[in-house]
């Protein structure tokens, strides 16, 4: 496949920051971890990987923004486009030895997300996806799943845990939802989850308490992979609410409406 000069810019950062995560990930035991708050921790994996996407990254464009999960906003004097990043998704996992993590760029051009990369190092599995150009996993091109009845698909979720999120709200939503599919997933690093719907592995996923760099590469993957994204709402506040939903188009729209269901009356 034909890649823009960006786009190989940002699959040469992942590449790098995800070789440096299979040496950590391999000595998992002995990595040095600090604790950030309940149940969320980032280890010296997470700031060194961070550090080798961002010195590439601004390397290559040194005028654009760069949000980064660990370090934060960095203006540059473009003003169009930012780099986001979250260098290490799935960190719980990868502290665990659970080999579901992943490294995830995007680019945004005047607020639209127009590239992305997601890469997992322990499978070896790079997800690429540009604007216009289709996404591809390996350079092989994917699409959405083609279920059309949600009583036919598995879909995935996140599991608000110690300290995070609305355990109620989320309890409601998974008994709509658990009455409605053929399986839930729960994999713990929603860069890969949205990736899987890209691919057809999954055939929906829903999550709140999202930042910007855990959804921003895996939303052009879905749309590029011909499937629909949006907020728990059905519209485009994906990083301002925190929220999203996606699958293809009669997924997307069936699992919307389930997971916004009220609370069943007693």
């Amino acid at each position: 496949m034909a890649r823009s000069a960006l786009l190989n810019v940002m699959v040469q950062a992942a590449l790098k920051a995800g070789k440096s995560l299979s040496r950590d990930f391999g000595e998992v035991q002995n990595l040095q971890v600090s604790v950030k708050g309940p149940g969320d921790f980032v280890s010296q994996a997470d700031l060194k990987a961070e550090k080798i996407v961002h010195d590439e990254l601004m390397k290559a464009r040194p005028t654009y923004d760069f949000l980064g999960e660990e370090t934060g906003e960095e203006k540059g004097s473009d003003g169009a486009h930012r780099w986001i990043v979250d260098p290490l998704d799935g960190t719980t996992n990868f502290l665990h030895g659970i080999p579901q993590f992943a490294v995830s760029i995007a680019l945004e051009r005047n607020g639209e997300v127009v590239a992305g990369v997601i890469f997992n190092p322990a499978t070896d599995e790079l997800y690429t996806a540009e604007r216009g150009s289709g996404a591809f996993l390996n350079d092989r091109r994917i699409r959405v799943a083609a279920r059309r009845q949600i009583t036919d698909c598995v879909v995935s979720c996140g599991v608000p845990h110690l300290g995070r999120g609305d355990h109620g709200k989320f309890l409601v939503e998974l008994r709509h939802v658990m009455g409605e599919v053929a399986g839930v997933r729960r994999f713990g690093a929603a860069s890969l989850d949205l990736a899987y719907v890209a691919a057809g592995r999954l055939d929906g996923y829903w999550e709140t308490g999202l930042s910007p760099w855990d959804m921003a590469a895996g939303l052009v993957l879905i749309r590029e992979a011909g499937g629909f994204v949006s907020d728990m709402k059905g519209g485009q506040d994906m990083f301002d609410s925190g929220s999203v939903v996606g699958g293809n188009e009669y997924i997307h729209r069936a699992l919307t409406e389930v997971v916004n269901r009220p609370v069943p009356g007693r």
